[in-house]
């Protein structure tokens, strides 16, 4: 059938194709890190190299220079119109690269991140590091080819695959701002802990019953299990595609605590998923704007809405049901134990206050790393350095609960953390613009209605995918653009009652 499109139309049916590649891709990539037995290994690495090299392929095919051009003349609606700005950003990110290099980043990513499962609880950071070095090489020199394509810095070009728009000078002066005032507040929040005493669960906690537990939080925050599942991983991700996302956490029987708020942040990533606009779920503006907008999304699952006075009220039931009644499931105990600030060594434990010092701890040196400016080896002192400085904690020689601790640096995700902290102001903005936009938010919430948050972020957020920039979304939904300082007054109130 003939269209008056016929260019674009060549375009929506590569990325089709892509898109169905892409999903059994990330399929293989989820089999990889929950069922896969050890010995599977090689092999996996290299279908996953061989599937990232054809797709590479589709998207950067000759004959798609020509399409895209042709295709600006062409008559399209404004969502058409906004699906080729994505599709052209896609394809000249992915024309810098050859096939070879990402084939190659492919396999050392595989084999870097199944070694680290073995590498991180025996504290091997010498065995690790002849792995990493090879990651590392190997981004950087997508970070010098970027660079060379975008006229960014290299840091910033690597940044920009997960934030589109963001620059090191933009993240400095957010995280220069939270420098200024986190370590003061951690203290204050601290010091007033102290005179609030609380009684912490006791286990030992039954695996089985939590993931009944953890399934039910899903349930409680709208996850539909039609279109995906909970398994368990090394490290909790949340992948899969909008029709099928794939949700891992893990357990640990003297603590439960971790997994059931881990699970509660990635179900945020999956409604995120489940609900972006289906109509274009195979083209690049029916995908998630950003990975700051995404953490937004489980922020807003996990802090925003997960430590609400309401929602611990509607949790600590089911935790009595799952583990028996004892006193730390009352619900004022329960509400000062889940906002207990407490500076620790692991960053997906971190509370909600310490946590952005994780993240600026990270970014400060993946920055610098990509940038050539220090080596591998110079990691552990500067993470010893800064874990000091930032949280006062020392971590001398503990690899496993320091440099080792993230899946992201094995998996060459250099750029990603930033998002992280970004996401949680983001979070803290959509938190503002719906109390404002709903009056009695948070006794509705207290009541156990959740809807109105979740139709709110289906139609600001959710429905919207790639449709617009990050700056425009932003707008469009909270009125004003980015604005850090509402996560610092949502952390006054909460934990200092200002």
């Amino acid at each position: 059938m003939s269209t008056n499109t016929p260019s674009y139309d060549e375009l929506a049916a590569t990325y089709r194709r892509a898109y169905r590649l892409g999903h059994l891709q990330s399929l293989a990539g989820w089999d990889q890190a929950a069922n896969m037995p050890p010995g599977g290994q090689e092999a996996r690495a290299a279908a996953m190299a061989e599937m990232a090299a054809l797709l590479h392929r589709m998207r950067t095919q000759p004959s798609l220079k020509a399409h895209l051009d042709a295709a600006e003349q062409e008559p399209l609606s404004d969502d058409q119109r906004a699906n080729l700005r994505e599709i052209r950003r896609d394809w000249f990110a992915a024309t810098a690269l050859p096939e070879d290099l990402v084939q190659r980043q492919s396999l050392a990513r595989s084999r870097c991140e199944h070694a680290w499962r073995q590498q991180r609880p025996a504290n091997d950071w010498a065995g690790f590091l002849a792995n990493f070095k090879e990651v590392l090489a190997l981004g950087r020199e997508e970070a010098r080819l970027l660079s060379q394509q975008t006229g960014l810095s290299p840091y910033d070009a690597m940044m920009d695959r997960y934030e589109p728009g963001m620059t090191t000078a933009r993240v400095r002066e957010l995280f220069g701002a939270l420098r200024q005032w986190l370590p003061g507040l951690i203290r204050e929040v601290t010091e007033r802990q102290r005179q609030q005493p609380v009684v912490l669960p006791q286990g030992p906690f039954s695996l089985q019953a939590q993931r009944v537990l953890c399934e039910r939080a899903m349930r409680l925050f709208g996850f539909d299990f039609n279109a995906g599942r909970l398994d368990v991983s090394t490290h909790p991700f949340c992948g899969g595609v909008p029709e099928d996302v794939r949700m891992t956490t893990r357990f640990a029987e003297h603590e439960f605590l971790g997994s059931l708020f881990g699970t509660i942040h990635e179900t945020g990533h999956g409604r995120y998923e489940q609900n972006l606009p289906r109509e274009w779920v195979d083209q690049p503006m029916g995908q998630a704007r950003s990975m700051a907008l995404h953490e937004s999304q489980s922020l807003s699952f996990e802090m925003q809405l997960g430590s609400h006075p309401g929602v611990v009220a509607q949790l600590a039931p089911m935790m009595a049901e799952a583990f028996g009644a004892q006193p730390a499931f009352e619900p004022a105990n329960l509400q000062r134990l889940l906002t207990r600030v407490q500076p620790g060594f692991i960053r997906v434990d971190a509370d909600e206050v310490t946590y952005p010092a994780h993240v600026i701890l990270r970014f400060e040196i993946e920055q610098p790393l990509i940038d050539g400016e220090i080596e591998a080896e110079d990691i552990p002192a500067l993470w010893d350095t800064k874990m000091m400085e930032l949280l006062g904690i020392d971590t001398r020689g503990n690899f496993k609960d320091g440099p080792l601790q993230d899946v992201h640096w094995p998996e060459g995700l250099f750029g990603y953390f930033p998002c992280y902290s970004i996401g949680a102001m983001y979070a803290a903005q959509w938190f503002a613009a719906m109390r404002r936009d709903i009056p009695g938010l948070d006794d509705q919430i207290s009541a156990g209605q959740l809807g109105p948050v979740f139709d709110w972020l289906r139609r600001n957020i959710w429905n919207q995918g790639s449709r617009f920039s990050t700056d425009e979304l932003t707008r469009l939904a909270s009125g004003q653009p980015l604005d850090p300082s509402h996560f610092r007054r949502h952390l006054e109130a909460r934990y200092l009652g200002r």
